[in-house]
């Protein structure tokens, strides 16, 4: 895609390298903060800017925060005794927008996925057992992908944190096999995490 300037080109290059978006379309961004007023663009890019400096990982569950502590970690209106383990942000941010779940979270930063080169070693688990003594915690909810990745990272956990002695259970199948939970509709995902089975039937059937 040839351009008339090599400052648009460079823009468009930028916005293509972002996932989902193509040359036309990373074109067609480009030409409209192009055409929006000046101090406009400019608080797009230090709304970025700030984002990529200020944002840091919850130390205690590795959900994204402000602060040392995310809001879920800090608000003493949580069940301390829960922990719901999930892939990623997004899917703390669909479990939180069902309104069905009180608890803390933990956050894996990812799946167990062999044929990607990803294993234990290069998700959240440095804390987890240890925040499970510490905290007290009763019950721990597995409320990953129902996919092939995300059946063995549960059933990997599963056996790490079954020798603790607390309940361990799974989201209700509400969500389709090979769904993620993002992608999920409130209702279904909500009815999922209040319908949750012990974790140990989802794999004896």
């Amino acid at each position: 895609m040839d351009l008339p300037s090599k400052y648009l080109q460079e823009a468009v290059d930028e916005i293509a390298s972002l996932p989902g978006i193509g040359k036309k379309t990373a074109l067609r961004l480009a030409l409209h903060l192009l055409r929006r007023d000046e101090n406009e663009v400019l608080g797009f890019s230090k709304a970025i800017a700030a984002m990529k400096q200020n944002i840091r990982h919850c130390h205690k569950c590795g959900n994204l925060s402000d602060q040392e502590l995310c809001g879920i970690c800090s608000n003493p209106a949580r069940n301390q005794k829960i922990i719901c383990l999930v892939e990623d942000l997004r899917d703390v941010i669909a479990i939180e927008a069902t309104r069905q779940y009180g608890g803390l979270y933990h956050v894996l930063g990812g799946v167990i996925s062999p044929m990607d080169g990803i294993g234990p070693g290069d998700l959240n688990l440095g804390t987890l057992l240890d925040r499970i003594k510490e905290e007290g915690t009763e019950e721990v909810i597995m409320a990953l992908n129902a996919t092939m990745e995300g059946d063995t990272t549960g059933f990997y956990l599963y056996k790490k944190i079954q020798p603790l002695g607390i309940k361990i259970t799974t989201i209700a199948r509400g969500v389709s096999v090979g769904d993620e939970l993002h992608y999920a509709d409130e209702i279904t995902l909500g009815s999922s995490i209040q319908h949750r089975t012990l974790f140990e039937g989802s794999f004896n059937r």
